[in-house]
C-alpha cells in the first residue's frame, strides 16, 4: 500500500497516471462540524497501480494532481461522484474532465436506481467489501494499514467495474445516453450555491409573500454566515427558528428576546442586530418583490388515472430496454405530461423521447392503449 505524502512522489505518480487512458478516483472527507468538506484522503487507481494521497500531509502540494484532473486524455472514473467532484470544484474552481460515473452507468445498464458500490463489486468481482472502516475518522493521523486497505479497495475494484460497464455501454450503443446524464455532473451550476434560493428548500405551511420575504433574507444571511465561519448551517440558526422568526417578525431586541431557540449572546450580539435589520429590509420591499408561491392549476379530469397509466408504461419500457425507470422519467415528468397541454420535460427529449416519450404522448392522446397481448402487457395501437 502506497501513501503519498511528499510532493516529488506525487509528481512522479501523476506523470505515470497521465499516460493511462483512465484513473479511478475516490475521496474520504469529514463534514460533521464544518460547512465545507475537509478533504482527508484521495485514492487513485491506475490499470496496474493504486495509491492514496494525503492532502493533510505537511508541505504536500496538490497542484500536479489538480492538473491531472484537467488532463483531457485521461478519463476520471467515480462512483456516485457528485460529492467528490464538488470538493475538487471548490478547491480549484474547475470540474474534473472528462468524467465517467459508474453509478449512473449502472443505471443506464439496467441495475436500478442509485445502485450501491458494494452491489457492483459483488457482481463484477465476486468479492464482499469489508465495511468495518466506513465510519472511521479520516481526519485523524496516523492512518492505520486497515484504513488504507479499506480506502484503496474502493478504487481497486472501481477499475474492474468501469471496464465492465464501459464495454457493455459501447456494445449496447448507449454512450450518448450516459453523456446526457453526466451533463449534470459537468455543470458548474450543480455545485454553485445561491444563498437567496436556499429558502425554497425549507418547508413552510404559510405561503404569505411577506413572511417568505423575511425567510428568504434570513436564510441567505445564514448561508453566507455559515460559509464565512465554515460551520454547519444549523450552528448559525436552525430551520425551525428561522420559520418562527419569519412568522413572528420581531422588530426590536425585546421582541427578539421572546423568541425560542436563540441564545442570549446571539440576541444581544451582532447576529441579533443582523436579524432585525433583515426583517426591516423585508418589510420595506414592495409586495410584488416578495416571493410569490404559484398555486397549481386544477388538474384536468382523468389526469390522476393517466399518471398511473404512465407509471405502468414506464415500467414496461424500463424492463424492455433494461434501464432504471428513474433515468427515463421522474414522477414530476409523468405528472407534467399528464396535466400540461404542452409538456416540456427531459422525458420528452433525446433518447428518452425515442424509448418512452413518444409512447407516453400516444397514450395520452388515445392513440395507443395498454393491454394484454400474447400473455404479455403490451402497447396496443388504436384506430
Amino acid at each position: 500500500m502506497t501513501l503519498i505524502t511528499k510532493t516529488p512522489d506525487l509528481k512522479a505518480f501523476c506523470e505515470r497516471a497521465a499516460a493511462s487512458s483512465y484513473i479511478a478516483i475516490d475521496t474520504e472527507f469529514v463534514r460533521e462540524t464544518t460547512y465545507w468538506s475537509q478533504l482527508c484522503l484521495i485514492q487513485v487507481g491506475l490499470e496496474d497501480e493504486a495509491v492514496a494521497i494525503d492532502p493533510l500531509a505537511e508541505g504536500l502540494d496538490l497542484q500536479t494532481f489538480f492538473e491531472l484532473l484537467e488532463n483531457q486524455n485521461v478519463i476520471k472514473v467515480f462512483h456516485s461522484g457528485r460529492q467528490d467532484i464538488e470538493i475538487f470544484y471548490h478547491l480549484t474552481g474547475k470540474i474534473p474532465t472528462p468524467i465517467f460515473d459508474t453509478q449512473i452507468a449502472a443505471m443506464v445498464c439496467g441495475f436500478g436506481e442509485s445502485v450501491g458500490y458494494d452491489v457492483l463489486v459483488q457482481k463484477y468481482t465476486k468479492i464482499s467489501i469489508d465495511k468495518s472502516s466506513r465510519y472511521t475518522h479520516w481526519g485523524q493521523r496516523p492512518l492505520t494499514e486497515k484504513q488504507l486497505a479499506y480506502a484503496l479497495a474502493d478504487v481497486i475494484h472501481l477499475r474492474v467495474i468501469y471496464e465492465k460497464l464501459h464495454a457493455k455501454i459501447l456494445t449496447d450503443d448507449r454512450l450518448h445516453w450516459l453523456d446526457d446524464e453526466l451533463g449534470i455532473l459537468k455543470d458548474p451550476g450543480t455545485y454553485a450555491i445561491d444563498p437567496y434560493a436556499i429558502w425554497k428548500k425549507i418547508k413552510v405551511r404559510s405561503a404569505k409573500p411577506r413572511m417568505l420575504a423575511i425567510l428568504r433574507e434570513i436564510a441567505a444571511w445564514r448561508e453566507i454566515t455559515a460559509q464565512k465561519r465554515n460551520v454547519p448551517r444549523g450552528r448559525v440558526i436552525r430551520d425551525e427558528v428561522m420559520i418562527e422568526l419569519s412568522a413572528a417578525s420581531p422588530r426590536s431586541l425585546h421582541d427578539l428576546s421572546r423568541m425560542r431557540g436563540l441564545s442570549t449572546s446571539f440576541i444581544e450580539g451582532a447576529d441579533g442586530k443582523s436579524i432585525l435589520k433583515l426583517i426591516e429590509q423585508a418589510h420595506s420591499l414592495p409586495l410584488e418583490d416578495c416571493p410569490q408561491v404559484k398555486k397549481d392549476d386544477p388538474s384536468p379530469p382523468g389526469s390522476a388515472a393517466l399518471v398511473e397509466m404512465l407509471r405502468l408504461l414506464l415500467k414496461i419500457k424500463s424492463e424492455k430496454y433494461h434501464v432504471a425507470p428513474k433515468l427515463i422519467a421522474t414522477n414530476a415528468d409523468l405528472e407534467t405530461i399528464a396535466r400540461s397541454p404542452d409538456p416540456i420535460v427531459p422525458a420528452l427529449e433525446g433518447w428518452r423521447l425515442e424509448i418512452f416519450g413518444n409512447a407516453a404522448l400516444a397514450l395520452k392522446t388515445g392513440k395507443v392503449a395498454i393491454g394484454i397481448k400474447n400473455n404479455k402487457i403490451s402497447l396496443i395501437p388504436l384506430d
